[in-house]
Formats: C-alpha cells, structure tokens, sequence
C-alpha cells in the first residue's frame, strides 16, 4: 500500500478525523453524543427518561470547538456538567448521577409544547415558616411546663414552712408563688397576643433545665417532710414503749395486790370447825387454788416470750402428740406441767416431805392439818416463811421451787442462779416471781392440808392420755373444739386433776384432742 504524506492531509480533513474519534469515542464512554445539536442521555444508565437539551433551555454544543457550556436544571436539581479536554461530559450525582427529587413536589409532564411543567403544592417558605411557628409554639409550652413545675416547688416550700412554723420561710414561698403565678399569667397573654419567643431552640433547652430544677426542689422538700415525720413517728414509738411500760408495772402492781388480797382471809372459811366441814369449803379452796396457778403460769409465760423462747416449741417438748384446736390453747400445756409437778404425791400425808414426821392416829392427823390450813390462810407466804423459815410449808416451797424451775429456765429469765442459791442456802428471795411462785404453793398446800382434814380424806385422781371423755368425772377446758371435732376426740392430757370427797365427785379439767397416731410397723 502507497503511504500517505502527511502534506497530503489537510488541515480541515485532519481536524475532522478528530472530531469523529472523539464523537466515537465520547458515546463509547458516556453513551451521550452530540447529533445535530441533541444530548441524548441513556435511560437505563441513569433511570430518567430520555429529555432533549433543547427542551431545558439548554445550548447547543458546539462540536468545532469541543466547549462545554455549564448547564443549570432547577427542575430536576442536575449538578454541573463540565466537558472536559477529551470532551466526555461527566455527571456528578449523589443518587445514580442524579439528587433526589423532594417528595413535597409534584412534578407534572405536560408535553404540551414539548416543556415539562413543575407543581408545587407547598411552597419552602411556607413550609419553613410553618416549622418555625411549631417550634416556636413548644418552647412555648416548655416554658409553660417549667412555670407550673415552679410554682409546686414553692407551694411544697410553702407547706414545708408551716410544720414546724417558720415565718420567713413562709414570707419568701409566698412571694416565690405570686411571682411564679405572675409568670403564667405573661405566657397566657404572650400566647393570646401570639408573641413568642424569638430564639426557640434555646428557650426549649432552658426551660427543660428550669423544670428539673423545680422537679428536685420538690422531691427535696418532701425528703424532709418525710424526714420529719419518720422523727416524729420515733419520738412516738418511744413515747408509747414507756407508756407499755408503765402499763406493765401498773398491771404487775394490782396482780400484786390481786395476791395479797387473795392470800389474806377467806371469809366463806372464817369460823370455821373440824366438826363443819364440807365438800363446799373444799370447791372453794380449790377454786382460788387454780387460779392462783393460772396466774403464775401467765408470768411464767411471759418471762419466756421476753427472754425470747419459742412457745410452739416449749408446749411440744411438754407433749408432742397433742393438736392444739387454736394456738393460745398451748398455754393448758404449761398448766399442765406446773400442775403435775405441784400436785405430785398429793395423796400421801407428808406430801414430797419423806423426813416429816406426823402422829400416827388418824384423829391426831386431822387436828394437825386443820391448825397448820388455820395458821396459814390467814397470813401472807411472804410473812410466814420469814417468820418460820424451817416449818413444813418452808420446805415445801424449797423442794417444789427446785423441781418446777429449771436451772436454765431462771438463768434465760434473770441471767444468773441467785435465787436458786438463795433458796439452797435455807433463805428466800424478794423477786415478784418467787412471790408468785410461793403464793401459789401456799394455796397447794392449804388444799392439802384441808384434804386430810377430813375423814375420810380426800383423794385425788386424774385420767391418762387418750382416754374417752367423761361428763362425769371430767371438764372439758375447749368444749368448742370438742363440739367441732368430726371424730370423738381423747384426752390430750390432765390439766387441773379431779378430787373425790366421799360420795362427792370434783371433775377433773382436761383438754381434748385428737392424739397424732404413730405409724404402725409393717410386718
């Protein structure tokens, strides 16, 4: 092939093989090629529909000089479009070449013409001045929220002043509540005349802060309300623990006397003769005897509950197979133990004494127990036992008293073994519990002095655990839990026991139970 001369080119057709290398190339690259004037743009490239330069009011591109003219759209919002050396046209876009179009304008094709026409319903100016009215109107609110917030903190302050009286306080709350509520009235008539405030931004920061302000004021104030009133409520407690004190020794006191008056004479049995006794003058003694028992075993109970014993357990280790038909019922069961000990060997004459010596006729014996129940029912134990520390009775009380109380029992009560070492050592303590204590075994063994002063004696007698109930010679201490049982209950066990004078008969106490079986052993 002949070479061509480079002279043989000119320079017109040289510079339209450039243009036509560049026109192939740019639609290569870009798929947009300047034809007759048009910049087409390809739809699946950058998703619009293919729009006509023209159309947008968009110049010709002069092929010749290869110079891009900056392109504006408004409607579209297209970025610039530079040509560069080479003339490819680049698009700058955030979104696929091309910025979102806002989803608060409508845009409308109206190819009437061949223009495309914009709607805008809402115009940015109204929309802005409508936000800015908005946030204008809840920094409004704020400051609304804040004021009232405000004005609780000082009525709180107000109140706080009153209990205990605090006359400033109470001056400078006033003054912070009618300047609180002045505040509120401005915002009302800001509100009405629609004057806010001109920095909302700022104004919602503030008063959020002035609330919480208020808001701690007030949990502050009711802090030390409540302070307060915790004070007083322990200044009450106090105050009623030494009232219940007081009430417990007024009470102590008239059991006191209640015990005095009870030890002193009996007025049924003044007068009274060997030759004129009766079943009657028996009940009668007996009677103030139980209740004489009762009463100790109240104190002892109540020694045991401050010294901090578990009563359930205590009535359990007295007898584990007794139901209790309701839980007070568990103080028979003390009852129960102090009777047994006390009334122990009441059928024989020297009751508990193995060395006291009595005269062996039996009119002799009678003469002897009736003097002693004169001497005796007369006279306070305390008294008697100072006046005559080594006589019968004397010794019956040391012998009962170390039997019936414990070693750990006085130690749990009072802390040390004094009285118990006292009683040891052929004296008697001053405590109001061994007062108790000796009222009562006075009243035992004047009822067994009385017992033996008749002839035939008196016999004494109790029932054994799980019998059957009798009307006859028993008493039941819960006929209501009797009544209820669905099955016939036994007896749980003999409270107070039963006395046979001749042909009279004097019901034991006893209280009924139903009796925890053991379970029976497989073969």
């Amino acid at each position: 092939m002949d070479s061509v001369r480079p002279s043989a080119v000119t320079p017109n057709k040289s510079r339209l093989a450039r243009t036509i290398a560049k026109v192939l190339h740019l639609r290569a690259a870009t798929g947009i090629a300047p034809v007759d004037g048009v910049q087409k743009v390809k739809s699946q490239e950058l998703g619009i529909p293919e729009v006509k330069s023209q159309d947008f009011g968009v110049q010709k591109v002069k092929s010749q000089a290869f110079k891009a003219e900056k392109v504006k759209s408004q409607d579209f919002g297209v970025q610039k479009v530079n040509y560069q050396e080479s003339g490819v046209q680049k698009v700058k876009s955030q979104e696929n070449g091309i910025q979102k179009v806002k989803s608060q304008e409508k845009v409308k094709d109206n190819w009437n013409g061949g223009k495309v026409m914009v709607d805008r319903s809402e115009p940015f100016d109204k929309k802005n001045e409508e936000l800015q009215e908005r946030v204008a109107l809840e920094a409004h609110l704020a400051k609304l929220f804040a004021g009232v917030s405000s004005v609780k903190a000082a009525y709180a302050q107000l109140q706080h002043s009153q209990s205990p009286y605090d006359a400033e306080g109470i001056q400078a709350a006033d003054k912070e509540v009618v300047s609180e509520l002045k505040n509120l009235s401005e915002l009302k008539r800001c509100f009405l005349k629609k004057q806010f405030d001109p920095k909302p931004e700022t104004t919602l920061v503030l008063a959020e802060i002035e609330e919480q302000k208020s808001v701690l004021k007030t949990y502050e104030i009711m802090g030390k309300k409540l302070e307060s009133q915790v004070r007083l409520k322990d200044s009450e407690i106090v105050f009623l623990e030494e009232k219940l004190e007081e009430a417990k020794d007024h009470n102590k006191l008239l059991e006191k006397r209640l015990n005095q008056n009870q030890s002193g004479q009996l007025h049924v049995l003044d007068n009274l003769h060997l030759s004129a006794l009766s079943p009657s003058h028996f009940i009668t003694v007996l009677r103030h005897t139980v209740k004489s028992i009762r009463s100790f075993v109240r104190m002892m109970v109540d020694d045991m509950k401050s010294a901090g014993w578990d009563i359930h357990a205590a009535a359990k280790a007295i007898d584990r197979d007794v139901l209790y038909w309701k839980e007070d019922h568990k103080c028979f069961a003390f009852e129960h133990s102090v009777c047994k000990e006390m009334f122990d060997a009441f059928q024989y004459p020297n009751f508990s004494l193995p060395n006291e010596s009595l005269p062996e006729k039996k009119k002799q014996q009678q003469q002897l127990f009736f003097v002693r129940f004169t001497e005796l029912k007369s006279m306070k134990p305390k008294d008697y036992l100072s006046q005559n520390p080594r006589s019968a009775f004397a010794k019956f009380c040391r012998v009962k008293y170390l039997r019936l109380v414990h070693p750990k029992m006085e130690t749990s009560f009072f802390g040390n073994l004094n009285q118990r070492n006292l009683i040891n050592a052929g004296e008697f303590p001053s405590s109001d519990f061994f007062a108790s204590f000796a009222e009562m075994a006075k009243r035992v063994w004047l009822l067994h002095c009385l017992a033996f002063s008749f002839d035939p004696e008196a016999a004494i007698f109790q029932v054994s655990k799980g019998c059957r109930f009798s009307e006859v010679y028993m008493d039941s201490l819960d006929d209501g839990g009797f009544l209820s049982a669905a099955s016939e209950p036994q007896v749980g066990f003999t409270v107070v026991p039963g006395f046979r004078l001749g042909k009279t008969v004097i019901q034991c106490q006893v209280y009924l139970t139903r009796l925890q079986s053991a379970p029976r052993k497989q073969r």
